[in-house]
């Protein structure tokens, strides 16, 4: 599969061309995963929600650690998911374009960078899921994927916005010691990653959670232990 961008912006292209053997099963999985697979929470059909997006980025890690996948937590200050691990993204901007097009490819590299200082140049993105919706914040999702081709140093570069960044190996996310369920406060339940000393929930655990399942690396764990929100703190 390969999208190029419209005309407004530079060149934004979407290729599986040259992806190493180890991310087929992530690529495969994008192609035939539906919303509802993915969550519950699907986009208002009324078209409102304020259009985001984030970058899954996969890179080849070091020898010991294997594969990994890139999250940052979000600075406590922040009015949205204050102190939670996700994935770099946010809002849309006019300049990155049409939110129905290409927009979310752009504005996830934008943010990608602007957040964890990563160059954009050495990723390639490889595909895109379908758009989710977060009703707490009234975000609308486009979870855009890609592959750490050319790594580069990355890092805090705003602290008023991202208090860390960091890598998670996947063999880690699918270690069943570091599996479990969250429970919200409101009563709502949902899988929870235990990782790099930080509690790993909501949104991105929950996309984190479909993706190992539909690529096949998800192993049995223990869906009835419970860890709270403030685990860890």
């Amino acid at each position: 599969m390969t999208r190029t961008s419209g005309a407004q912006g530079a060149p934004v292209t979407v290729s599986r061309a040259g992806l190493p053997g180890w991310l087929d099963p992530v690529a495969g999985a994008v192609e035939t995963i539906r919303p509802r697979q993915l969550s519950r929470f699907l986009p208002p059909e009324n078209g409102s929600g304020r259009q985001s997006a984030v970058l899954i980025l996969f890179g080849e890690g070091d020898g010991e650690r294997g594969p990994e996948l890139l999250l940052m937590e979000r600075a406590s200050s922040l009015r949205s998911h204050a102190g939670q691990p996700s994935f770099p993204g946010g809002a849309l901007d006019p300049e990155d374009g049409d939110p129905h097009g290409d927009g979310p490819l752009r504005a996830a590299l934008r943010e990608a960078e602007e957040e964890t200082g990563l160059d954009p140049t050495g990723v390639q993105l490889f595909g895109v899921l379908p758009k989710l919706y977060i009703p707490v914040s009234g975000f609308v999702v486009t979870p855009v994927l890609g592959w750490w081709r050319v790594p580069s140093p990355v890092g805090v570069v705003d602290p008023n916005e991202t208090a860390r960044v960091f890598t998670v190996p996947v063999a880690d996310l699918t270690h069943p010691d570091n599996r479990a369920t969250t429970v919200h406060p409101s009563g709502f339940q949902g899988p929870a990653f235990l990782v790099e000393s930080a509690l790993v929930w909501g949104f991105t655990a929950g996309v984190i959670d479909r993706l190992l399942h539909f690529a096949g690396w998800e192993r049995p764990w223990d869906r009835d232990r419970r860890v709270p929100l403030d685990w860890g703190s």
